[in-house]
């Protein structure tokens, strides 16, 4: 029943064995798992992969270290990949003041674009947000009555932007990070409303213990489901089942194909 809710499938860290990956995720009880774009080239491999899949979902959008190429043209080509086939979301987009690979201005002016196109399009959205909680929390808080849902990915901040997603209606999306021995906000993990759960793997990133060191994939997103099961002391199997159905409100009909 387990979803992967962001997983950079179609990244080339996947091209020498992308099916032994999906063989894995089956035997590991995988229903579904959402391919990530995170910029117009990479956006287009994630429809093409999942175009003829079953049990695969795209997203088409501009992470916020290519902002700096937003223009007019790149909106016009986001909505294009929006209308393939399997994509059944915007970003991942938000803002990213660890880095700044693009400048700050250029972030927001991406990220509040592309919740317009999301609006548009009764999409959700899938933000990421690292170091920049304050614009973050203020973006959502302008455009979240306006989106189908918002999806905070990989979620690692800290109690304001939590705040705002709980007020906005935000999902949460936990990654392997809540398994590491110094996650920093274990309290996220009940507050959190049970009908505002996802899990993922950010794979290849971000392998969740006991594979931390290694590249990260799909199949190991049971290890974070499990220790969101145990850190909410609740029956893993209910929990695996209710993630589903969150997984499938959010992103849509898509979510009801299997590996």
């Amino acid at each position: 029943m387990l979803v992967d809710a962001h997983c950079h499938l179609a990244d080339g860290a996947f091209d020498p064995d992308r099916d032994g990956v999906l063989d894995r995720a089956r035997a590991a009880g995988l229903h579904h798992i959402v391919v990530i774009g995170d910029s117009l080239a990479g956006s287009a491999r994630a429809a093409a992969l999942v175009r003829d899949r079953a049990g695969l979902s795209a997203t088409a959008g501009v992470h916020p270290h290519e902002a700096r190429h937003w223009t007019g043209e790149a909106a016009s080509e986001l909505r294009a990949l929006l209308d393939l086939p399997g994509v059944v979301a915007v970003g991942e987009t938000g803002l990213d003041y660890h880095y700044d690979h693009s400048p700050r201005p250029a972030q927001r002016a991406a990220f509040e674009a592309q919740c317009a196109i999301a609006a548009e399009r009764r999409l959700p959205v899938v933000v990421h947000a690292r170091e920049a909680d304050a614009d973050v929390a203020a973006v959502l808080r302008e455009w979240a009555p306006r989106l189908a849902a918002v999806i905070l990915h990989s979620f690692s901040s800290g109690p304001d932007l939590f705040a705002a997603g709980m007020d906005v209606g935000a999902y949460f999306s936990f990654s392997g990070m809540i398994t590491f021995r110094r996650w920093p906000h274990p309290e996220q993990l009940t507050a959190c409303p049970p009908d505002r759960l996802l899990v993922e793997t950010d794979a290849p990133y971000l392998a969740p213990v006991p594979h931390r060191g290694s590249r990260n994939e799909p199949a190991f997103v049971r290890e974070v489901a499990a220790e969101l099961a145990r850190a909410r002391q609740v029956d893993p199997d209910a929990l695996y089942a209710r993630l589903a159905d969150n997984a499938r409100r959010v992103f849509g009909p898509r979510l009801e194909t299997s590996l």
